[in-house]
């Protein structure tokens, strides 16, 4: 049986083509309409991702993002949003909220395919574990208990504010975030001052971890967006 999957989908028509798709590209899908019964069945079964609609009879699937990602025994659970919706604030909210992916409706089910694995083989690697007190991308390492980051081995001269927004931004690693996201994930992890020139320390910390800061490859401006740590790096 390949890795199971719930479809949070209302529209039956959709949710059946998505999962007879699914199925025949190796996965064990199955579908669900309503927000209540899903995460119901979400805690108390063994799914390995959610393919999430944002718009819900019951709920708003930000809601329900929101809702996965403050219960500790699906934070990790692997989601790819679908969404409607032409607002594009919708989409990086709900990255901003823990959804690994999305995709816009009308989608081509191979990149559904695709993009489910992609989430799921980033779940299994662990880079950005809880339990692991030692962040590690590439050349980079982040030592969450030493309260230091090193590069190729060396220690990166970083303030606390600095250090604190690494790892923020590290332990989100994939995902846009943006500066009201950054600013509230701050708050509590590097002390009091912490201003909100967010910009500023995202420069200041570019030009402690990258190779070339003009040309940043770790940390990205996503235009319009904010900014997401690169999970792949040299």
């Amino acid at each position: 049986m390949g890795p199971r999957i719930l479809v949070l989908e209302d529209d039956r028509r959709l949710a059946g083509m998505i999962v007879e798709y699914l199925n025949a590209s190796g996965f064990a899908a199955t579908t669900d309409a309503t927000a209540h019964t899903a995460l119901s069945r979400l805690r108390s079964g063994s799914f390995d991702a959610l393919v999430l609609d944002l718009m819900l009879p019951d709920a708003d699937g930000l809601d329900v993002c929101r809702q996965l990602r403050a219960d500790a025994s699906l934070r990790g659970l692997p989601v790819v949003m679908l969404t409607a919706r032409g607002d594009t604030a919708d989409r990086i909210v709900g990255l901003e909220l823990g959804a690994d992916d999305y995709l816009a409706k009308p989608f081509e089910p191979r990149e559904l395919v695709a993009r489910l694995r992609a989430v799921m083989r980033r779940g299994a690697s662990g880079t950005t574990g809880a339990g692991q007190p030692v962040l590690r991308f590439g050349r980079l390492e982040i030592d969450r208990d030493a309260f230091q980051a090193r590069l190729d081995e060396a220690v990166v001269a970083l303030t606390a504010h600095q250090f604190a927004l690494l790892v923020v931004l590290a332990e989100h690693a994939g995902r846009v975030l943006g500066r009201d996201a950054l600013l509230d994930a701050m708050r509590g992890r590097s002390g009091d001052g912490f201003d909100r020139s967010i910009d500023v320390h995202v420069s200041k910390l570019r030009q402690a971890i990258e190779d070339d800061p003009k040309q940043p490859k770790r940390l990205l401006t996503v235009r319009g967006a904010g900014y997401v740590f690169a999970r792949a790096q040299d």
